[in-house]
């Protein structure tokens, strides 16, 4: 059997969470008969083909001209009809979007199903639903993740810092308002706040085709569960896997020692949906708490480096805030095995993250944000600390209770349990596969019926 997966991007590339994600089960999946080709995105345009770590991978170009509508709504063409011909070059069996963005698209997978090729989905990020990309209303609140084109308009304007009267104004008016703008050729800020419900529309629309037409959908957490149901997901579609480690076992370290500093480590993408400013804003107010924070940042784009250089000003003149080189992921584990806790503060909803998994395969606990995965995965006072997400007093005091506490963060390392592995990843994938390809073609491909 082979199988296609499209990432956000892929390596060498600065990566996030979903690429170590795929590559990690790309080899899963290779151990259990099954090929994988990576096929994604790339900015600088045309296509190339190399490994990276063992795994096939294909980059191909987008159109940086194409419309506004078409990334909000069906997709890319030029993107769609590149991921066409590889899946027809490698005889592909299944298309596995690992993201829906203006590559990962509507487009693409009816460009798959023309094909006789079957088409998998899995929520990753709050991106692929949400307008606004983060799932809290307004920034203050989870959302419940339903599709409804008024509230979510408005909750978008609200990011872009759209008054509120022209919000609730551009909410309610009718899509075919931002169809006329836009078929004038108006383009800036307000142009495109005028088309802001229209495009709203298109992305609800496009989310709820996909999930239609898509042969399976996989959620890796309970919250994405609910959501994909809500939006209209066929229940007998949907699967539950959980995402998984390579890494077994714990990697044991002495104890924190009386006088010592608590220490702690930021692994993962710099932007302000990851939460590292709150983080750096509790720390303002307790100057004299013993504490060191490592941060371990991979910055992807413009847009990343702008808050990188932000925190970088924040955290001027502390001397316990040290910003280092981004950790291969291959050794985030043994990286993290040398601290005394993972500091996850995200400001959106997180599916995982990763990195709450690989903290735990270090037998190290958690101190996260109360939101989404990284509430599901943590158990609070258990195996980790969870906190209001948006306040950073309650981050600083969270701190100075792990700091006072002596026996505390030893108590929360011996909670830790090693989590879920890739090869129950892989296993789960296989099964998805061979429940949505046709039999013919799984006993050509040589992989065993029935294999979960």
């Amino acid at each position: 059997m082979r199988v296609v997966h499209v990432p956000f991007g892929y390596f060498p590339d600065a990566a996030g969470g979903t690429e170590v994600y795929v590559a990690e089960l790309a080899r899963g999946l290779a151990a259990r008969g099954v090929e994988s080709v990576v096929a994604a995105p790339t900015a600088h345009g045309g296509s190339e083909r190399y490994d990276h770590d063992g795994v096939a991978v294909r980059r191909f170009g987008i159109d940086l001209d194409a419309s506004v509508g078409d990334v909000y709504g069906e997709g890319d063409t030029a993107a769609a009809v590149a991921i066409g011909a590889i899946l027809a070059d490698v005889r592909a069996d299944v298309l596995h979007l690992h993201a829906f963005t203006r590559a990962a698209s509507l487009r693409a997978a009816r460009v798959a199903r023309r094909q006789g090729v079957a088409v998998a989905f899995t929520y990753h990020t709050p991106t692929a639903s949400c307008v606004r990309g983060t799932l809290l209303y307004e920034g203050r609140e989870p959302c419940d993740g339903a599709l409804i084109a008024q509230r979510c308009t408005s909750c978008l304007l609200e990011s872009r810092g759209v008054p509120l009267a022209v919000r609730e104004a551009v909410s309610r008016a009718p899509a075919a308002l931002g169809s006329a703008v836009g078929s004038v050729g108006v383009s800036g800020r307000w142009a495109t706040a005028l088309r802001a419900r229209e495009l709203t529309v298109a992305r609800h629309d496009a989310f709820r085709h996909l999930l239609l037409e898509a042969d399976a959908i996989v959620a890796v957490c309970e919250w994405v569960r609910r959501l994909l149901l809500r939006a209209g997901a066929v229940p007998s579609r949907v699967m539950m896997s959980r995402q998984g480690t390579p890494y077994h076992s714990p990697i044991q370290r002495e104890p924190r020692q009386s006088g010592d500093a608590l220490r702690l480590a930021f692994v993962g993408r710099l932007h302000p949906t990851k939460g590292v400013h709150v983080l750096l804003a509790a720390l303002s107010h307790q100057p004299d708490l013993p504490v060191t924070l490592d941060v371990y940042g991979v910055t992807q784009d413009a847009d990343g480096r702008e808050y990188r250089d932000a925190l970088l000003a924040r955290a001027a003149g502390d001397s316990r805030i040290q910003f280092r080189a981004p950790v291969p992921a291959h050794r985030v584990v043994e990286t993290l095995a040398a601290y005394d806790a993972t500091v996850v503060p995200s400001q959106w909803l997180e599916t995982g993250p990763l990195t709450v998994l690989e903290s735990f395969s270090a037998g190290v606990p958690v101190i996260g944000s109360n939101l989404g995965g990284i509430a599901e995965l943590v158990a609070h006072d258990r195996d980790g600390w969870l906190v209001p997400y948006a306040n950073e007093r309650a981050w600083a005091a969270a701190l100075a209770h792990l700091v006072t506490d002596r026996g505390l963060v030893d108590r929360l390392r011996a909670g830790v349990r090693p989590p879920r592995s890739t090869d129950d990843v892989a296993r789960d994938m296989v099964s998805v596969y061979e429940a949505i390809v046709p039999r013919p073609l799984s006993r050509r491909a040589g992989v065993p019926a029935g294999v979960a």
